[in-house]
């Protein structure tokens, strides 16, 4: 088959199979589930790939699922497979977009897009699936609890990677151009710490605080303190992120309260910042404690790793684009990422295994000066984007064709 043919192919299955995934987007929208909670996401899935029949795994990080599509030829089915993932979970947030298929859940929507990923990694089976020639096994993943769940690492743990020799996964991005993919060598997305601080004083009579020692003025110092650890601790070329999103203290507003509890996220790009960061949040929160007369109760807990691209797949990604130069595609352009950015995603947990490349697909349609970004309540993924995502994936998939 030559690749003009295998060109019009692809395309002509996607503009086949695009207004039923459209409406498949919209009914995962309007049905949406948290971490681990994707029952009805999940039977939607196993029932497209029953009616493809690709043979499938389910109930893998408990509402993960898992298929496999072989190679068209025997000898290739041998083959390491090229996986492709898409995460299935919602956030617990009020959608407000005010579309006719919005969330039917009260609390809870759509609003990283997880239902495009979904129902793109679904049209890439069926256009696959309906191929003459894969040059190589397809895996499909069907991931659960993105959204903190930490579900690719459990995914991994439960042999979701089991024959794959390497894996590509996108996220929407609303800042891009709608049809537009972008990625880079390296770290692309931040690794993830989540870190409770408690903060444990004496409690007193808020007219007499020499009779106590004052949590919540200990870890207003604290707070201040460990922005040192961006200005003085790490390089100015290197990246960290150190902030507290929460702080709950206090009854009324006489009384010093015993405990001043804050909880923080902390983002970098290398593992020995990683840790040094992870080192001085310690020796300044326990020692500014101690000096004011309190006593610090982390709990620091290791998240997400960097999401690191594999450099080889990083060149097979764009050697792949670049190759269809003057050929008609649903891909509206593609680009080098600049500069990671400091979000987090749980793609990474499978590039330990196995060479990885995580992609952006462009959601913001032209003309459009602003358009919601990632977990806003007026977010909605851009269906006009779903075909070059679709053709994204089935090209890497067949790329050795």
């Amino acid at each position: 088959m030559t690749a003009a043919a295998t060109s019009d192919q692809i395309r002509t299955l996607i503009s086949r199979e695009l207004k039923d995934l459209i409406e498949i987007r919209h009914d995962l929208h309007r049905h949406p589930e948290l971490n681990y909670e994707e029952e009805r996401t999940s039977g939607v899935v196993r029932r497209q790939l029953t009616r493809l029949g690709i043979p499938f795994r389910a109930g893998v990080a408990k509402t993960g699922v898992v298929a496999r599509l072989p190679a068209t030829e025997p000898a290739n089915d041998k083959l390491p497979a090229v996986a492709l993932r898409a995460d299935m979970d919602a956030l617990p947030i009020t959608e407000a977009t005010g579309k006719p298929y919005a969330s039917c859940v009260p609390g809870k929507m759509h609003a990283c897009g997880h239902d495009g990923h979904t129902t793109m990694l679904i049209g890439a089976a069926r256009v696959l699936a309906a191929m003459p020639h894969r040059p190589r096994p397809v895996v499909f993943v069907f991931q659960p609890a993105e959204e903190g769940g930490a579900g690719g690492e459990r995914m991994c743990r439960e042999g979701a990677m089991d024959g794959v020799g390497e894996i590509f996964g996108l996220h929407g991005w609303p800042t891009y151009p709608a049809g537009h993919v972008a990625t880079r060598v390296g770290p692309l997305l931040a690794s993830v710490d989540d870190v409770e601080l408690n903060v444990r004083g004496t409690q007193s009579h808020g007219a007499y605080p020499h009779q106590g020692f004052d949590p919540i003025h200990a870890t207003a110092q604290i707070i201040a303190a460990v922005q040192t650890i961006a200005s003085r601790n790490v390089a100015p070329l290197d990246s960290v992120v150190v902030t507290c999103g929460e702080i709950r203290a206090g009854t009324a507003n006489n009384i010093i309260p015993e405990t001043c509890w804050t909880h923080w996220t902390v983002r970098t790009l290398r593992d020995s910042t990683r840790t040094l960061v992870k080192q001085r949040f310690h020796a300044i929160a326990e020692g500014i404690a101690q000096a004011l007369g309190c006593r610090a109760e982390i709990t620091y807990r290791e998240s997400y790793p960097v999401t690191h691209n594999d450099p080889h797949l990083v060149g097979e990604f764009f050697r792949t684009l670049r190759g269809l130069n003057g050929t008609p595609t649903n891909i509206a352009g593609f680009a080098e990422v600049p500069e990671p950015t400091m979000g987090g995603e749980d793609f990474s947990y499978y590039g330990r295994l196995v060479p990885a490349c995580f992609f952006f697909l462009g959601l913001k349609p032209e003309g459009v000066d602003r358009y919601p970004t990632l977990h806003q309540p007026d977010f909605d993924f851009n269906d006009a984007a779903i075909p070059a995502g679709v053709e994204t994936f089935v090209r890497l998939a067949t790329r050795h064709a």
